[in-house]
């Protein structure tokens, strides 16, 4: 029985999708938790267990957990709180509901950073790689996808690319670092949750085929969106105040701001490309996929 949370986020929902081809056939049964579960997809529907509630829920997770082999662990980002309770404090009752039910293997979505000199001061980062300790704390066999950036995050930006042609962030123009597409990340997981022969506790670095620097992700959107696209460096200051503004938990604002600075440091160059650490999916390829259909 693989457990999986968070199944209509980006990267649930793919690795759902990905799951409900290969886990049959694997001898697998899934079960997922969700608050809503008419937002399945319909394809899971009659081939999916379903828990109903929050998996920060301890009495939700005592029913999840029970006979299962596997888990896949997603804390969903919550402004309202600390970047400590967002994470540690929400993964607290599974920690214990992992022991209690004796589950074996864990694959939890992270973030590279471990062991760079930016780690112990990269906000939401560092609360991340917090939880991971406190999974691996557990004694279960663990793997911490450790992720750099998502392509997915210029959607929240396709508003400005279509009506100025500007993407903003706050890292310095000719900064290349890894960015990858949650479609990646997804089968990775799901590669893990279907063959368990792995033992202790790693990082698995999720890195795409290249580093981008902001300058480079303008160029390519330009090519493939067939319009000019430009980057605007917004300062540091003014994105936590932006933050306060939508209604944002201070110290969370400031984890934004944390890790960001940090990202502008090096966090994310901490793990070289290999074959092993390469995932497919080029930037090229998203944009033309997935930017341009909601640009447009």
């Amino acid at each position: 029985m693989i457990v999986i949370t968070a199944p209509t986020g980006n990267i649930g929902r793919a690795l759902l999708a990905k799951l409900l081809e290969t886990a049959p056939a694997a001898g697998e049964q899934l079960r997922v938790i969700v608050r809503d579960p008419e937002r399945l997809p319909a394809a899971a529907r009659g081939h999916v267990e379903v828990i109903t509630g929050s998996h920060g829920d301890a009495t939700v997770l005592d029913r999840a957990f029970d006979g299962a082999d596997a888990v896949f662990w997603l804390v969903p980002p919550d402004s309202s709180q600390t970047p400590h309770d967002g994470w540690s404090g929400f993964t607290g009752p599974a920690a214990k509901a992992l022991a209690t039910h004796g589950v074996r293997h864990v694959v939890g979505v992270s973030a590279l950073g471990r062991g760079t000199p930016v780690a112990d001061r990269a906000g939401l980062v560092t609360a991340s790689l917090a939880m991971d300790d406190l999974i691996a704390g557990t004694g279960v066999a663990y793997r911490a996808l450790a992720n750099p950036s998502f392509f997915e995050n210029f959607l929240e930006d396709a508003d400005s690319i279509r009506d100025n042609g500007v993407f903003i962030d706050v890292v310095d123009a000719d900064r290349k670092a890894p960015l990858v597409a949650v479609a990646d990340i997804a089968a990775v997981a799901a590669g893990l949750l279907l063959d368990r022969s792995w033992t202790g506790t790693d990082d698995v670095p999720v890195l795409g085929p290249q580093d981008l620097s902001p300058n480079d992700v303008a160029r390519i959107m330009t090519e493939q969106l067939g319009r000019p696209v430009r980057y605007e460096r917004q300062p540091f200051d003014e994105l936590r105040t932006t933050l306060v503004g939508y209604g944002l938990n201070e110290e969370f604002a400031q984890g934004v701001v944390d890790m960001k600075r940090a990202k502008d440091e090096g966090l994310d160059a901490g793990v070289a490309r290999t074959p092993d650490t390469a995932s497919p999916t080029s930037f090229e390829q998203w944009c033309a996929e997935v930017l341009a259909p909601a640009v447009r």
